[in-house]
């Protein structure tokens, strides 16, 4: 076996399921504009995450041995951008079932790969569940098959709950206060990557 795959599966489980910077856009998504117009987005989202993978699992690492700077120029550059989200996402006001400039496939394929959370998830995945001695293909489809069916599961549900928390809260006193929790959870989640590093 290429990898320690039980442990991969909870450890990958436990990364995808809780909150995170691409849980928040879907959940965001969700919300705005219900979970039929987010599938593009949602979709999107699932597969950004391959374009880590595989780089990544082909010596991408490697590259931020030579060139750490860049790296950790990206990292912030990335860290950034999510937390600029997260603002928007602070002072969005939901309006479910809304088709106003709804996040499409090109959109959520970003999200991962300007995402600390990912980069961090992606990285321990190959460090420290896979054996050295397996193969660059071998382990990078495991991991890659993992992550996608974990994703597969969760991103649905996070985009769904979108919609279902529109529906209680929307036009409510307790909206503006959603928001911001959910602004919050998003730059804490960064936050706590960018600092564990």
């Amino acid at each position: 076996m290429s990898a320690a795959l039980g442990s991969l599966i909870v450890f990958a489980a436990s990364q995808i399921g809780t909150p995170g910077p691409a849980n928040m856009a879907m959940l965001t998504t969700g919300a705005a504009h219900g979970f039929r117009a987010a599938l593009p987005f949602m979709m999107g989202v699932l597969l950004g995450k391959q374009l880590i993978i595989w780089p990544i699992g082909f010596g991408l690492m490697q590259l931020a041995l030579i060139m750490p700077l860049f790296f950790s120029t990206l990292k912030y550059v990335s860290a950034a951008y999510i937390i600029w989200l997260a603002w928007r996402v602070a002072n969005l006001r939901l309006k479910p079932g809304s088709t106003d400039s709804v996040p499409g496939f090109l959109a959520g394929l970003v999200v991962h790969p300007l995402n600390p959370k990912a980069w961090a998830l992606i990285t321990a995945s190959f460090t420290n569940f896979v054996h050295p001695e397996t193969s660059a293909l071998q382990a990078t489809a495991t991991v890659a098959v993992v992550l996608f069916l974990i994703q597969a599961v969760f991103h649905p549900l996070w985009t769904y709950g979108g919609e279902y928390i529109a529906s209680v809260v929307a036009g409510k006193p307790a909206e503006r206060y959603l928001m911001w929790v959910l602004a919050g959870l998003t730059v804490a989640s960064v936050l706590f990557v960018l600092v564990d590093q």
